[in-house]
């Protein structure tokens, strides 16, 4: 009887096993349905989201009383299998964004000011002027410190932060080799033995150096009651100058002089190497890396009503490294850039200056979102979705951008003398679209210019679809 009894149980447990993978199966299966109706929910859904396009999830990852850094993070994570956070690090004028490393690799932009970069690379430090229009690139893990030199300018940067390589997923972390109170240096969460021992210093010694910074990661360098006065005597030097200071701090150390260097002359020797040959006098530029000025730059498209410009490692090598390209969109007042796919590539935009509008289509040809574009505003636009940017009337629109690939973005135009309706055009394309080839023609030849095309908003005034999104 106690037989039966278990046997019964395996049974209906083996029955109910048997129901719950059936169902686990069915469950699957229609969530892997492509259908045209499932579809059409799909993007039905989305359309209640008409911000979705726009990135407004904007952190504040710092401030002090020289300068900020804010993160706009990356969404659409089950349509983009590369994401980008798009960073804006704002500098005052005679201030250093402290060295530190980053769990992140970055692509910086330098929309407005002058820049100092100093990057150790492979043991040296190099170092490389920026200026508006540059690009330069980070790698993650390597040791870096930016001063703002233009003379009473702030120091604007965009930054692409790739963050598939860091810690939490989808955010960026600061290491701060200097520091003090505020920010804390990595060094200081050692225990004071390792660190006198690592240094060969006293306690005293070590809480001069390890506690003294209390203004934060971006600091003011023309305070001389500032413990960064070190630093404004260091970087005001030549450059020459700088390399044989470095070298005296390191080798002949002054007895009078050895309670203000010793902190440079440790610290430096230990992260940057020590100074063993006169090569080191040789300009940093031999261990920096390149920079890309895309304001000198001819663009690779250009007409009465704009240009545009695309940078793929082809152009400049350490994009290969951030497996990332760059744009510049320059549309002038009443134009656009025709509506276009790419076939390659999510693409993330900041508008720089001026106003005008953006289109974005679902696969199924619905309207996902129409949104009014005006400086600062950051957006994204998912690989294959078809798109148009629009200036307005009275100003012109300036888009700059990354993508995420380094490879060359050949974006497909659906209208214009190059569009793909031009490449189709034949009794294929008519038959598609319902019409007598005769009609088609006068369509697609309705229009001569390519890529960036006039726009007449008083002509075409009627709006459908999604209302602006204008927040």
């Amino acid at each position: 009887m106690g037989k039966k009894v278990i046997v019964g149980v395996l049974v209906l447990a083996l029955v109910m096993c048997f129901g719950v993978m059936a169902m686990a199966m069915s469950f699957d299966h229609e969530d892997e349905d492509w259908g045209r109706d499932q579809r059409e929910e799909e993007w039905e859904g989305h359309k209640g989201h008409r911000h979705w396009f726009l990135l407004q999830r904007s952190r504040l990852l710092l401030r002090t009383e020289a300068g900020e850094m804010r993160v706009v993070r990356s969404v659409g994570r089950r349509m983009v299998s590369r994401h980008i956070n798009v960073g804006f690090l704002s500098m005052k004028p005679d201030s250093l964004f402290i060295p530190q490393y980053l769990d992140s690799s970055v692509v910086l932009f330098v929309h407005t000011g002058q820049a100092n970069v100093g990057l150790v690379h492979r043991h040296e430090l190099g170092e490389r002027q920026l200026k508006a229009g540059d690009l330069y690139r980070i790698p993650a893990g390597s040791t870096f410190y930016l001063q703002n030199v233009g003379e009473g300018q702030r120091l604007e940067l965009i930054l692409s932060i790739d963050t598939s390589d860091s810690l939490r997923m989808g955010t960026l972390e600061n290491f701060f080799i200097g520091g003090g109170n505020y920010p804390k240096s990595v060094l200081a969460g050692f225990d004071s033995e390792i660190l006198r021992s690592a240094f060969n210093v006293s306690s005293s010694e070590l809480r001069q150096v390890l506690t003294r910074q209390q203004e934060g990661p971006i600091i003011s360098l023309n305070n001389s009651q500032s413990p960064s006065n070190l630093w404004t005597k260091f970087l005001s030097m030549k450059e020459q100058d700088r390399l044989q200071e470095l070298k005296k701090m390191v080798d002949f150390p002054q007895e009078q002089e050895q309670t203000q260097t010793w902190s440079w002359r440790k610290l430096l020797n230990s992260m940057f190497g020590t100074i063993e040959n006169e090569k080191r006098k040789q300009n940093h530029h031999e261990h920096s890396q390149e920079a890309y000025n895309l304001y000198e730059r001819r663009p690779d498209f250009k007409n009465n009503y704009g240009s545009s410009l695309a940078v793929d490692e082809s152009d400049y090598s350490p994009l290969q490294n951030s497996g990332i390209g760059v744009y510049l969109v320059n549309l002038n007042a009443g134009s656009m850039l025709a509506p276009h796919v790419n076939p390659t590539a999510t693409e993330y935009g900041v508008v720089l200056r001026g106003s005008g509008s953006l289109q974005i289509v679902f696969p199924n040809g619905t309207l996902a979102m129409k949104a009014k574009l005006k400086p600062g505003r950051v957006f994204w636009v998912p690989r294959y979705f078809p798109f148009v940017q629009v200036a307005s009337n009275n100003e012109k629109l300036e888009i700059f951008g990354f993508t995420t690939s380094a490879q060359p973005n050949r974006p497909q135009f659906l209208a214009g003398s190059s569009s793909v309706l031009e490449a189709l055009r034949g009794p294929e394309l008519a038959a598609a679209f319902g019409v007598s080839e005769e009609r088609l023609n006068r369509f697609v030849n309705a229009q001569r210019e390519a890529v960036i095309l006039p726009y007449n908003a008083d002509r075409h005034h009627e709006t459908h679809g999604i209302p602006m999104a204008d927040w």
